[in-house]
Parts: C-alpha cells; sequence; structure tokens
C-alpha cells in the first residue's frame, strides 16, 4: 500500500509542477506543456477566466486523487488490520 501511495502522490505533485517542466521540458505548445504551464500563460495574458478553469479542474483533480487515496486505505485497512 505505500508504494501505490507513493506512486499516486507522486503522480498528483507532478501534475501540478511548474519550475522543473520549464527547466527541462521548456514550453513548446502542443508538446510539453501541461496545465500548470498553461496555466500560468493566462495569468500572465490576463485571461483570468482560462485562467480560474484551469485552477478549479487541478482542485478537483487534487481532491479526487485525495479520495482514490482515503478509499484505498480504508479497504487495505479492512482487508488487513
Amino acid at each position: 500500500p505505500g508504494l501505490w501511495t507513493a506512486a499516486i502522490l507522486s503522480f498528483a505533485h507532478t501534475v501540478g509542477e511548474f519550475g522543473v517542466v520549464l527547466m527541462i521540458g521548456g514550453n513548446i505548445p502542443g508538446r510539453t506543456q501541461v496545465i500548470s504551464t498553461q496555466l500560468y500563460g493566462h495569468v500572465e495574458a490576463m485571461e483570468y477566466a482560462q485562467a480560474h478553469a484551469l485552477a478549479a479542474g487541478m482542485v478537483l483533480f487534487s481532491f479526487l486523487v485525495l479520495l482514490l487515496l482515503s478509499t484505498f486505505k480504508s479497504r487495505h485497512d479492512r482487508v488487513m488490520p
């Protein structure tokens, strides 16, 4: 269960990562652009409606990942007390 938890949390953290993506992958539209860099671009261009929509999507995704972890942990705790 620890490996699954680490994998899910690492994936969720990577989705929101910003600095490493820009340093290593750049910001090539259609190739290396991720939600966090696109969100940054919308804020820089003062396109706040699009930035809010992306931020809401990231919050929803984070909530779903935490819900998945909680469900997985509770099932594991019931099977192996």
